[in-house]
């Protein structure tokens, strides 16, 4: 900092700062620190992100870097004046990066004529994705005479409705929820997504990109074509007055391993060097106004986000003597004449990430559940001609060729079928009454369950709880040493447990959140809390190397506050054991951090019980815990995330706290989709060993896990494995575990069983062997295996053979590929992990029932068990039958992608009152123009059901002119109507419902 600071800053004073245009650095954190004192000095900075592709990988592991690589090239060519800089790492600029001319832009006006031939020819020589539906920046979608643009660099998308050719309305959407707001704009401008290709440029480069030999997994431009710019690139270094730190420069020999297409180093060698400051030091005062009032004879300078802050540090904002910049810059120096300081806390800089994937919810020859019928297989929707009229049906078979007909106004009467990873479904048959008894079997073993959850709850509540004061200083400035900012979800879930703590009720309150989203981190200041105000606390885990690694976090962190913490596990030894129960009941130790063996101890006074992955332990040892003493708090923690439903009943009985968003110093994982060749593997391994790391590799199949581990020996002799699967024992697993934690091997090689539960900070890539045969779900949970460090984590998800592998599994991975950001997970298998996290959340695995009813459904029923044992009257839930002879769907006119009318059905289908109808006719309208004849006559098919439902009607069906209703007590009305035609027929029906 202090070195381009002083280097500039003299360049500024001798009006020289022109003549720096391009400023060469180290990484993106010094490019962050020179952006920061350009800005601070008057001039514009435009930074280029730090691009550590080596030349030929495939690139849609690295798009995000080259967006933004994109999109600052582009404002810094469009910005005229002369005060600006580039700023690159050496990585970045030290390829050949595209000319001025490919960053052209245009503009799309109010009353514009488009063409829209034209348009699309441009914009997709300009690199845009033609999708379905828009959900991230450089994709566009043209349905009909709607167009939705999201430009690079834009956090909303653009929405363009044309009436013929002319431009009518413009305005902006949200891309998460596909809504656009009322508000109409004029105009907006469109950059290109790749580079500004006329078509001839464009074809050659992805002529080229066919030709080469690489191992993408598909050759596009996007995912080749930067490699191949030939004329349209340029070494800027060598066209720029160009300036490089020093650091810049010890990295050249790492940046220069791999040597193709970059510049000729002597290039960075010859360019004037950032000599070191003699005049300025960093400083980091722990006091500000100390410091000031130490230096107040020199020029000060306080830089501030907002006033607030500095009212904060208690400093006076009319003194003269200081110069204040409301800005977010970070620098702090000090020299002989002047001081600079920043109240700006660095903030990690978050690639911000909307939803790419909406995943269908169902898919072709998915498992579904009928409430009825049970489990079958969905074959997609077809239009059915039913007297004279054509309406679209859900096909689901069953045993034996048998179909189920479903229409569409019902798809809510199936869900997704899903059990535990491992568990194949049995097709019923349809008819037969077993599916019935089967639900009434589960139904009774739930009551029990929900009677147990329920008798506990209302146990608790009558006993008065151990109140501890949480409102103390100390507890006010712990998060402070945490090294890190605190989340919202953190700081959310830790003032939620300190009302439960200080309210004088028992607390019992479950977390969830993703691993290495910062539990941990959350119970640390409910433990404090109850320490210091004088109580006893114990935190159990299901394993002994989670306790270890629980144990030393723990201990670091509270020793500056004197705190006794002891660990009791299966290693202890009888002696130490003796002495740890002594200091637990004479109340000498504070703290207990242990496994199943922490069950059977007494303390002095116990106030507190933290339970981490609670999913892990059985019913009957989390009572054994809560009987511990009657009025101790309990407090746990999941990494499995609570589905919805069961989310709403359980949160009666107990608190509920979720973290949804992951630390700020978590990098993302970088994504590989390959095809399988040693020479592959091989580098993939020594690449990681070569940085001190140990790699996973998971070959999901026991019977030749062997055989893969001996292919592994062979390609690289000398590499240290262990296997670990479901058939070894639990104790030997762990002592697998431990010794990879410990680095006493190089690589983990697994089933999926390793796809939770473990944090091992050092392993930072993962093989996953055979990928195109998992779901999306399981890929991404276990690419959360790495990366759960500071260090960057590689995944590599790898095929046999990728002209074998289906269209959707290509389509998978590549998703996957581009979307490895964090938190990508609730994109990804929202479904998938909701329902894979309820299955034992109630303690008692009960995998035998819901691998025959799927968890859905049986998440469902225990809903209704908790609800109508607490005394709440769930309505039972009605259906009707409609036979009107009309033509009623969503059209493929209208809507022509499959699944997004499918969306549509689902969404409609599950709608419980007409105002949720309108909204969504008004958002198809939005979205897609104004629906045909047959798409309205299905909406108003919508209504018709809710009015029916509500006034108790089991059947409408319709005759020629006539319309009967039958009524849940078999009394039947019939109407008639004006004519047979389908507008009559439903406007009747709806005149006698309304009425």
């Amino acid at each position: 900092m202090k070195n381009i600071y002083e280097f500039l800053k003299n360049l500024k004073e001798e009006k020289r700062l022109k003549k720096c245009q391009l400023l060469i650095v180290n990484d993106d954190r010094q490019a962050q620190i020179a952006s920061d004192i350009v800005s601070y000095l008057g001039f514009k900075p435009f930074v280029l992100a730090d691009f550590r592709a080596n030349f030929g990988d495939d690139l849609l592991s690295f798009s995000d870097e080259l967006h933004e690589i994109t999109k600052a090239l582009g404002d810094f060519y469009s910005y005229k004046k002369q005060d600006k800089i580039l700023i690159s790492p050496i990585r970045t600029i030290s390829y050949p990066l595209p000319k001025e001319k490919c960053f052209e832009s245009f503009t799309i006006n109010f009353a514009d004529t488009l063409h829209l031939e034209e348009l699309k020819s441009k914009l997709y020589n300009w690199g845009y994705y033609f999708v379905d539906i828009v959900t991230s920046e450089g994709e566009v979608s043209i349905r009909g005479d709607i167009i939705d643009i999201c430009p690079l660099g834009s956090e909303a998308g653009y929405r363009v409705s044309l009436f013929d050719d002319e431009v009518e309305s413009i305005r902006k959407f949200d891309i998460e929820d596909q809504k656009s707001s009322k508000e109409e704009i004029e105009s907006f401008s469109i950059n290109p997504a790749f580079l500004a290709l006329d078509e001839a440029s464009f074809e050659e480069i992805n002529e080229q990109v066919q030709t080469v030999s690489s191992d993408a997994f598909i050759k596009d431009i996007h995912s080749l074509g930067f490699w191949y710019l030939n004329d349209l690139g340029e070494y800027l270094p060598q066209n720029l007055s160009s300036f490089i730190t020093q650091e810049a420069l010890e990295e050249l020999d790492e940046v220069y391993v791999f040597e193709e297409k970059r510049i000729n180093k002597d290039k960075f060698l010859l360019t004037p060097q950032i000599y070191n400051s003699k005049n300025y030091q960093e400083i980091n005062p722990a006091n500000v106004k100390e410091f000031i009032s130490f230096h107040k004879d020199k020029k000060i300078t306080i830089i501030s986000g907002t006033e607030a802050k500095v009212k904060g540090y208690d400093l006076d904002l009319s003194d003269k003597n200081i110069k204040y910049i409301f800005d977010n810059q970070i620098i702090n120096l000090v020299s002989d004449s002047e001081v600079i300081i920043s109240l700006n806390k660095e903030v990690k800089k978050r690639r911000k990430k909307k939803v790419k994937l909406v995943l269908d919810e169902l898919q072709y020859n998915d498992f579904v559940v009928h409430e009825k019928h049970g489990i079958g297989q969905y074959k997609g929707i077809e239009p059915v001609t039913v007297m004279g009229a054509k309406r679209d049906f859900v096909i689901v078979q069953y045993q034996g060729e048998d179909k189920l007909l479903i229409p569409v106004e019902n798809i809510d009467l199936i869900d997704r079928y899903v059990a535990d990873g491992n568990s194949y479904a049995v097709v019923d048959k349809l008819g037969k009454g077993s599916f019935a008894k089967l639900k009434e079997k589960v139904k009774d073993r739930l009551f029990a369950i929900a009677n147990d959850i329920i008798k506990l709850a209302a146990a608790r509540e009558l006993v008065n709880g151990i109140k501890i004061n949480t409102d103390k200083k100390i507890l006010e400035d712990f998060p402070k040493s945490a090294g890190f900012e605190y989340t919202k979800d953190q700081k959310r879930s830790i003032k939620e447990i300190f009302n439960d703590l200080s309210s004088g009720r028992v607390m019992d309150r479950l977390l969830s959140g993703d691993v290495g989203f910062g539990k941990t981190e959350v119970a640390m200041n409910a433990l404090l809390a109850v320490i210091i105000d004088g109580y006893q606390a114990i935190f159990v885990c299901p394993t002994t190397l989670l306790a270890t690694q629980h144990y030393h976090g723990i201990k670091k962190r509270f020793e500056e506050f004197g705190i006794n913490v002891a660990k009791l596990d299966g290693k202890t030894t009888a002696k130490e054991k003796t002495a740890i129960k002594k200091g637990l009941e004479n109340g000498d130790i504070k703290l207990v951090i242990g496994t199943h063996s922490l069950l059977d101890i007494k303390t002095s006074n116990l106030a507190l019980v933290i339970i981490d992955e609670e999913h892990k332990f059985g019913v009957k040892q989390k009572e054994k815990l809560k009987h511990l003493r009657e009025d101790v708090h309990i407090f746990s923690m999941s990494a499995t995330p609570i589905p919805r439903t069961l989310n709403l009943a359980l949160s009666k009985l107990k608190g509920m706290s979720s973290l949804l968003t992951p630390p700020s110093e978590r990098i993302g994982v970088r994504t590989y989709v390959k095809e399988y060749s040693e020479k592959l593997i091989k580098e993939i391994i020594l690449r990681e060993k070569r940085r001190g790391g140990q790699l996973f590799y998971v070959h999901n199949n026991i019977a030749s896990i062997e055989a893969k581990k001996a292919d592994i020996e062979a390609i690289i002799p000398n590499i240290k494995i262990d296997i670990i699967h479901s058939q070894i024992k639990p104790d030997h697993a762990e002592k697998i575990i431990e010794a990879f934690e410990n680095k006493e091997f190089d690589i983990l090689l697994a089933t999926s069983i390793v796809e939770s539960g473990i944090h091992l900070p050092n392993a930072n890539s993962i093989i996953i062997d055979g990928a195109d045969r998992f779901g999306i779900a399981d890929l991404h949970q276990l690419r959360g295996r790495v990366g759960r460090s500071n260090k960057e984590g590689y995944c590599y998800y790898v095929v046999e053979d990728k002209k074998q592998i289906t269209d959707d599994a290509v389509k998978r991975l590549v998703a996957l590929e581009s979307n490895s950001y964090l938190g990508s997970g609730t994109a990804l298998a929202h479904q998938d992990l909701e329902i894979r996290g309820g299955g034992n959340i109630i303690g008692e695995a009960q995998s035998g029932h819901i691998k025959q009813i799927g968890y859905g459904l049986y998440l469902k029923m225990l809903e209704d068990a908790l609800a109508s044992l607490s005394g709440e009257n769930k309505p039972e839930k009605k259906s009707v039958d409609i036979k009107l002879a009309i033509s009623a769907y969503i059209s493929d006119d209208y809507i022509n992608e499959d699944r997004v009318r499918l969306e549509l059905y689902r969404r409609l289908s599950k709608a419980i009152d007409i105002q949720e109808v309108y909204t969504i006719e008004e958002e198809m309208e939005d979205r897609f123009g104004k629906p045909d004849v047959v798409t309205k006559q299905f909406i108003e098919l919508i209504i018709i059901k809710i009015l029916a439902l509500k006034l108790g009607i089991q059947t409408i069906s319709s005759y020629e002119m006539n319309i009967t209703f039958t009524k849940s007590d078999d009394i039947k009305e019939t109407i008639k109507s004006p004519s047979k035609d389908d507008d009559d027929i439903i406007a009747t029906t709806l005149r006698y419902l309304r009425k």
